[in-house]
């Protein structure tokens, strides 16, 4: 029954969440091209926060924990397992102080209204995952930017979402880079569950009245830290507070 309610929602969400992203395009080009990254980023604020909003049509509700005050002017890496594309929006406008860039697959550079233009023109890089060649010179130019600009990088070190909420193994590489390059940073571990359960069904209809829940744990310091430990660590963090 809750499957059949779901369709109808889940257009009305879908035509929402489709407007969202035309009407914020053209503005983030504006913003982009006449005030520059400062105009940018309040109108990305805003894009994200539209898009955490238009998920109350589908009942989803938000619950973030901060587990420790983070240390002002210096930058940071969150690291968090991946689930659904439910993910990023919320890390996007909760962690919007700290002005958050991704590492993306570079599908998404293109073809996508609002989004593929964030992407890149806001401090992200584009990936492909199937070419280190490629890839890692972008990371370290990720870890290059953060370091130098005081920002945080997000790193889904899974490499791809999990469907049903049970962790894949954590790939180090794109987080070894990223510390080689801003060994100023914190590691901030970062926990996402039920944003999965969104995506239960496919890609439509969509799940309805879901609490995403988002733990943001104790930052890590970089300098100082033996990178194979502060991995494991990392990844242990994120694993234990998973609730599936």
């Amino acid at each position: 029954m809750i499957k059949i309610i779901s369709f109808p929602i889940s257009i009305l969400y879908q035509v929402v969440f489709g407007l969202i992203l035309v009407i914020f395009h053209p503005l983030q080009w504006i913003a982009f091209n006449v005030f520059g990254y400062k105009g940018h980023k309040l109108v990305v604020d805003a894009l994200n926060y539209c898009l955490v909003k238009s998920t109350y049509i589908l009942g989803t509700t938000y619950k973030v924990v901060v587990k420790s005050e983070l240390p002002q002017n210096t930058p940071f890496i969150f690291v968090a397992n991946h689930q659904s594309m439910h993910d990023i929006p919320p890390i996007f406008w909760f962690m919007r102080k700290y002005h958050p860039k991704f590492i993306s697959k570079k599908e998404l550079g293109k073809g996508i209204p609002s989004v593929s233009y964030n992407l890149r023109h806001g401090g992200s890089v584009l990936i492909d995952r199937k070419n280190p060649k490629q890839a890692l010179p972008e990371i370290k130019k990720m870890g290059e930017y953060i370091e130098k600009n005081n920002r945080s990088a997000v790193i889904f070190p899974e490499g791809t979402r999990s469907k049903n909420g049970e962790p894949k193994p954590f790939a180090e590489s794109g987080l070894k880079i990223l510390c080689k390059y801003a060994p100023s940073a914190y590691i901030v571990p970062v926990t996402i569950n039920n944003s999965w359960k969104v995506l239960k069904y496919g890609k439509f209809p969509l799940g309805l009245g879901n609490q995403l829940e988002f733990i943001f744990h104790e930052p890590m310091a970089v300098k100082g830290s033996d990178f194979e430990e502060l991995f494991k660590k990392t990844e242990q963090t994120v694993i234990n507070a998973l609730n599936n």
